[in-house]
């Protein structure tokens, strides 16, 4: 009897680690420290381009999904000629900010967590 709940209770241990250690494809989202609206481009390893429109000063958006790789990203501010550009890597169960800031010119601080 003994061996039956320890063979039940190891099968549920092994199935229980293995559920928690799931890897999350990585997240971000934008900040606009800026007074101004920013379009912001997005450019994956992969060859993905995801647009954030609109995003209005002082904004920060919902987080979104990637895939993992080098990640490029890019703020058309209004009223601005310069259109900042940052490079990160983004991996595996990591959020990151891409933070438009207030500097003149514009330029963009990567803000990353695990």
């Amino acid at each position: 009897m003994k061996r039956i709940f320890f063979g039940i209770f190891s099968i549920a241990f092994i199935f229980l680690l293995s559920a928690c250690s799931k890897e999350e494809d990585p997240q971000f989202r934008i900040l606009n420290q800026r007074s101004d609206k920013a379009n912001v481009q997005i450019q994956t390893s992969g060859g993905n381009t995801i647009n954030i429109n609109d995003v209005e000063g002082g904004q920060t958006t919902a987080y979104q999904s990637t895939s993992a790789g080098n990640i490029v990203a890019m703020a058309v501010i209004q009223n601005e000629s310069v259109s900042p550009t940052a490079t990160f890597f983004a991996a595996k169960d990591t959020r990151t900010t891409i933070i438009i800031q207030t500097d003149n010119p514009p330029s963009i601080r990567i803000d990353q967590t695990d």
